[in-house]
This record gives structure tokens, C-alpha cells and sequence, in this order.
């Protein structure tokens, strides 16, 4: 059975016990072999009840049967190389399109191979939007639904799955290559694909309107802080005032809400790092583009399908001290590993960095209180505020602004304490009074307060010079506790 037989199949039965009429026009129909060849022509009649995409849709499926069929395990070889496979798919493909009797122009052959092969080696549906670099952030609400970020904006877009099954299929497709698994007894789960972009998915039963997925893509080529500068995330003199922090070990926490670019910014930071110190990254998905050539990558691991094997975050910090580490880089604290971090930054493992939920330097302070509590230490308020004080130097505040932009809003000291208030001094401010401007951008910049922090006479005894222009002196600025 050829694949326009089977589409036809597919429709009810043969051609002449469907009821419905066989499609003779439209970009995608499907004919006999004697049909007319098919064309994109807008001016062509449509047949009711006949959608040209529910056509290729049906041709897709049969083909892909059929790939599958010839194919066999080669799919699944993990021995073969990516090229390889890719070369192996397309010529199979076309040899079955070209097998089958199906009137299709040479450009609708292309896309019918292009899809296939996104959807037997790819993300299906979503896979052009990977391959966009403008799109930094692809959400599906179920089948029907997929929505993009484009320059800190959301559109929904026409991209659909098949069905419930197809998103399920490409869901634990991904899942699967990084040895996890999605199933109704572990029904979300963390991943990245192969380039390092962020997954998350959860199905039902927790997914009531059928199965989610959200990917945060990770850039081809790390960002560097020139390029930050040019999108306004941050200024030159605040980036000389950040690369001095780095070089004179500062303990350093990167603060922001979800979506703002803390891991990005880590990144930068990262890029001020010597290349002849020992550096280990802590991460539960890897995503940190370091590159240094002394560095150590950790990743968490979740419990098996017995619910035993479980490294945490918390087990790869207190790991990393045995590694006679110079810096430690964690991608983000969200609970007990926090005093162990802490700890590290307090006894000698200086200039360690770290992200963390929060809307604000001060927010990041409690927030920091509330996950070292997490630890399971009974310790009183007080003494995690000192250590906190005493290991945190330099709170990095992003954020995303309602115009999509990410700026960098605040560069705060963390002073010490006084009495029972850990205190803070902000270096760098964001100027929201500058307005905005006709395409509703933010106008202003982040501008120094005018107050020098206490650690920049730390720079000095190291040999770190900063531009006098880097804390500025048309700005007051104040503590704030």
C-alpha cells in the first residue's frame, strides 16, 4: 500500500466508500496518480471539509511510518553521528516520497522532508523556532497552543501538534537523551537539550489542560559584557566596577525574578575570571558557558524510578570543598546548599558566585535568611544574618522591565551589620525618572549614587585601579536599611 492509499485509509476506508470528496485542489491535497500536479496558487477553489493542512498532516504521518519501518533501530543508534543520521534520514525520506504516488511540487517535497525529519530527529513544531535566534523563549499550553518570546514580548504563534500524543512524544524525547524520565508517577521534570537550552515539562494529572512545556533557549555564542553594554543591561563604568569586584574576589549574589537573565549575567561575570585558578560550577541543569580551562562542571541528579540515587545541589557543594576549589560558581540557591555557600564564602573560598530569586537587593537578603533556614539548623535569626553580612560583599540586581528590556536596576554593598539590620549601600541605581520614550523604551540608564563603597579600599592593595568617572559625584546617594 502506497502512501496515498493509506491517506486514504487514513479518511474512512477507500475512495469509494468515503462519503467525503477527495481533495483536487490547495498547496497540501492529496490525489491519485493521475491527479493534476499541485500547486500554491491562492487562486485554486477549496473543497469544503478539505484543509490542506490536516492533508500534510496525513501525508506526514504515513511517511513517517514508513521511515520508521525501513529505518529500523538506526533512529535510535547512539553509535551513529548526528550528520550521519540527518544524511541517512533524508535520503530514506525521499526515496519513499518519490516511491509514493504524491503530486507534490519540488518546494512542497522540501518542507514534506524538512518537517518529517523535525519531527522524527527534531522538536517537531518547534523546531524552527530553535533555530531562530531572535526567539529566546518557546511555551506550549498543550497542542494547540504555543506561544514565543520575541525581545522581551510574548506572541502566540500558529505552530500546533498533532495531538496530545505527538507533544508527549517530543516531551519525553527530550528527556530521555539526558537519562530522565516523565511518566503519570514522575509527571514534571527539569532537562536541557543538547545545545543547553532549559526545559521544564509537566503532564497530567498536574497538567490539567493536557501537557506543558517551556524551553528557555541558550545562546549559540555567549554574551559578552560588551554586548550588555550595547543593550543597555549595564553601563561601561559599571562594568569596570563589576570586572574590579571579580578580580579582588568579592563574594558576589546575582539577584533578580524569573526571566531576567541572572544566569546570563553570571555568565559575564564569569568571563572576569582568571584562567589559572581552579573554577567548579554547581548547577541542577549545566547552562554556565565558562570559558576558562581549569574548570569543573557539577550537575544535580534526581531520584531513579525507585526514588533512590538523588545528588542534590547541597551534596555537590559540600563535594566542591574537597576539590580544592579557587572559585565556586553555583547557578542558583534555592534551599539548604545556601549555608553551605555561606560557609564556603566565610571560611576562605572567596570570590564564589551565586544567583537568586528576589525582587530586590533587600528581598534577596530575607530571601537568603528563609533558605538557610531550609537547611535544617535550628539557628537564631541573628547569627544567619551575621553570616550572611560577613560572606555576602556585592548584591547584582536585574531585572525585566514592563518595555521587555533587561537592565541591571541596582549594585548594592552589603556593609555589616547594625544591630540586629544587615545594612546596604546601593553603588548603582536605575534612573526610572528619565521617562519614556515613543516606543515605550526606557529612556534612563543606571547611573551612580555618588557613594563610594567601603571595598573599593581593597582595590588598591591589590593593584585594581578604577576610572575616577566609575562612581560618579553628580549623583547623592545613600544607605538604605
Amino acid at each position: 500500500m502506497n502512501l496515498t492509499e493509506r491517506f486514504e485509509s487514513l479518511r474512512g476506508g477507500n475512495p469509494e466508500a468515503s462519503s467525503t470528496p477527495r481533495p483536487s485542489g490547495g498547496p497540501w491535497a492529496v490525489g491519485s496518480a493521475d491527479a493534476a500536479p499541485l500547486t500554491s496558487s491562492a487562486a485554486e477553489p477549496r473543497i469544503p471539509g478539505a484543509d490542506a493542512n490536516d492533508a500534510l498532516n496525513a501525508v506526514k504521518d504515513r511517511a513517517s511510518a514508513a521511515l520508521y519501518e525501513r529505518m529500523g533501530g538506526r533512529i535510535t543508534d547512539p553509535t551513529l553521528d548526528e550528520s550521519e543520521l540527518q544524511s541517512y534520514v533524508k535520503e530514506e525520506l525521499r526515496a519513499i516520497v518519490e516511491e509514493d504516488d504524491i503530486p507534490l511540487t519540488a518546494a512542497e517535497r522540501h518542507r514534506l522532508v524538512q518537517e518529517i525529519i523535525d519531527d522524527v530527529l527534531g522538536l517537531g513544531p518547534l523546531q524552527k523556532f530553535l533555530n531562530e535566534s531572535a526567539v529566546s523563549e518557546i511555551m506550549v499550553n498543550g497542542p494547540e497552543r504555543v506561544y514565543v518570546e520575541r525581545e522581551g514580548k510574548l506572541t502566540l504563534t500558529n505552530a500546533r501538534f498533532s495531538s496530545e500524543d505527538h507533544l508527549r512524544r517530543i516531551i519525553e524525547r527530550i528527556v530521555t537523551k539526558v537519562g530522565r524520565r516523565i511518566d503519570e508517577s514522575s509527571p514534571m521534570v527539569d532537562a536541557r537539550l543538547a545545545d543547553g537550552s532549559r526545559v521544564n515539562a509537566i503532564i497530567p494529572p498536574l497538567a490539567v489542560n493536557g501537557a506543558s512545556l517551556t524551553i528557555r533557549k541558550f545562546g549559540q555564542v555567549p554574551l559578552t559584557v560588551d554586548n550588555l553594554i550595547s543593550f543597555g543591561t549595564l553601563t561601561p563604568e559599571m562594568a569596570e566596577l563589576l570586572q574590579a569586584c571579580v578580580q579582588a574576589r568579592l563574594n558576589i549574589l546575582v539577584s533578580g525574578g524569573t526571566g531576567t537573565g541572572k544566569t546570563t549575567l553570571l555568565n559575564v561575570l564569569s568571563s572576569f575570571l582568571p584562567d589559572d585558578e581552579r573554577i567548579v560550577t554547581i548547577e541542577d541543569a549545566v547552562e554556565l558557558q565558562l570559558q576558562q580551562g581549569h574548570v569543573v562542571r557539577l550537575e544535580s541528579r534526581p531520584r531513579n524510578i525507585e526514588g533512590k540515587g538523588e545528588i542534590s545541589i547541597r551534596d555537590l557543594v559540600k563535594n566542591s570543598l574537597r576539590m580544592r576549589p579557587d572559585r565556586i560558581v553555583i547557578g542558583e540557591v534555592r534551599g539548604g546548599e545556601s549555608l553551605d555557600m555561606l560557609q564556603a564564602m566565610n571560611t576562605g573560598h572567596d570570590g564564589s558566585i551565586s544567583t537568586v530569586h528576589a525582587n530586590s537587593p533587600r528581598d534577596a537578603i530575607a530571601r537568603l535568611e528563609t533558605l538557610v533556614l531550609m537547611a535544617g539548623m535550628d539557628l537564631p535569626l541573628r547569627a544567619i544574618r551575621e553570616q550572611i553580612a560577613s560572606a555576602i560583599n556585592l548584591i547584582v540586581h536585574i531585572s525585566r522591565l514592563r518595555d521587555g528590556t533587561r537592565r541591571i536596576t541596582h549594585v548594592t554593598e552589603v556593609q555589616g551589620m547594625e544591630g540586629d539590620i544587615v545594612t546596604l549601600q546601593d553603588a548603582f541605581t536605575f534612573d526610572y525618572s528619565a521617562g519614556l520614550d515613543a516606543q515605550g523604551r526606557f529612556l534612563g540608564r543606571p547611573t551612580p549614587t555618588g557613594v563610594r563603597p567601603r571595598f573599593a579600599e581593597h582595590f588598591a592593595e591589590l593593584g585594581i585601579t578604577l576610572s575616577p568617572a566609575v562612581f560618579g559625584t553628580s549623583h547623592g546617594g545613600g544607605g538604605y536599611r
